[in-house]
């Protein structure tokens, strides 16, 4: 068994302020466990939320936040085969990922493709099973279609961007400052637009032929989901991924009938532990597109595991572009 290691921990649900790095002692394994030395830790907006207590998954203080890393393997459990001790890996788990180490089973492990670093690998799960789940499972998009990326300059956006293109759709993506804009333009999609712009629907219309998008994707929530659907088309699928601006909006129903769209819910992660073999198809899919380069991470910045504090003010104040990381030694 490894000895102690540092965490990240939240101590009270008031926010980024309330992080303390502590030490924390090392416990045995399972027979089916995973003991991973974290290399690098991805830092998404649940994350955030989970320091204010606002996330779907709602721990009591003290725990610690994080939901994916990227390191080796440093112990296993008895009856696990499909890694072993060096092996570089990827996980995902519900928290404890902000930490020198995370203990896991090994099904929430997979090997690390060489395409990718430490870095990368640590910020690409989560946002990459999002827009798969999303974008495949939910709204199977074809090639030839229209979609509308909202909070596109985001992790999750920048995720959903380039899977999109991948499907050979055509991606219009909004974003709020022009250094935003010219990110998701890099990023692959076909045009980017202000969400704040009040004809930002007619925009898009008029990008798409007067049709609007088949697909509209949405992290975001509050006003400019209801902007969005003005821009969707006839029988469009509208995807329902998150609330990054802190509001819940209220669809009119009557608007849904009216075009036919569908209002779509989807939470990846659950998804994949409620059904096994969804989970398998969607780790297969994403190894293959990891092993090839695909979807590969725009990180912005990086921090210290003792700046973890400065990493979700940094993510709160919406100064991060693509992705953030957690780096430790």
């Amino acid at each position: 068994m490894s000895g102690p290691y540092r965490a990240a921990v939240c101590t009270a649900l008031t926010g980024p302020d309330s992080i303390q790095i502590q030490d924390r002692a090392s416990v045995p394994l399972a027979r089916d466990e995973v003991r991973i030395a974290t290399r690098a830790a991805g830092v998404n907006f649940p994350d955030l939320l989970m320091t204010y207590g606002k996330y779907q998954f709602r721990p009591d203080p003290p725990f610690i936040p994080g939901m994916e890393i990227a390191g080796e393997v440093i112990e296993t459990g008895a009856e696990v085969a499909a890694v072993k001790v060096g092996d570089r890996v990827t996980a995902g788990a519900k928290g404890s990922c902000f930490a020198e180490q995370l203990v896991v089973p090994s099904s929430a492990v997979m090997l690390l493709p060489p395409a990718l670093s430490f870095e990368e690998g640590s910020c690409w799960r989560s946002a990459a099973v999002t827009a798969w789940h999303a974008l495949h499972d939910k709204a199977g998009l074809q090639a030839g279609e229209t979609a509308l990326i909202l909070g596109a300059s985001g992790g999750v956006g920048m995720a959903a961007i380039k899977l999109a293109k991948h499907f050979g759709a055509t991606v219009v993506g909004t974003g709020s400052t022009q250094s935003k804009r010219d990110a998701i333009l890099a990023a692959g999609a076909d045009h980017a637009l202000d969400p704040a712009a009040e004809d930002l629907p007619g925009q898009v219309k008029s990008l798409t032929g007067g049709n609007g998008v088949n697909v509209v994707f949405d992290p975001v929530g509050g006003a400019l989901s209801i902007k969005a659907t003005r821009a969707i088309a006839w029988g469009g699928r509208f995807l329902i991924v998150g609330f990054a601006s802190g509001e819940i909006p209220s669809f009119p129903a009557n608007h849904a009938l009216i075009k036919g769209y569908s209002l779509i819910g989807l939470r990846a992660g659950e998804a994949s532990r409620r059904d096994p073999d969804l989970a398998k198809r969607t780790q297969a899919a994403l190894h293959g597109l990891a092993a090839s380069g695909a979807m590969r991470p725009h990180i912005s910045q990086t921090f210290k595991l003792e700046n973890t504090t400065d990493a979700l003010r940094a993510l709160e104040a919406r100064n991060i572009i693509g992705r953030a990381v957690i780096t430790m030694p």
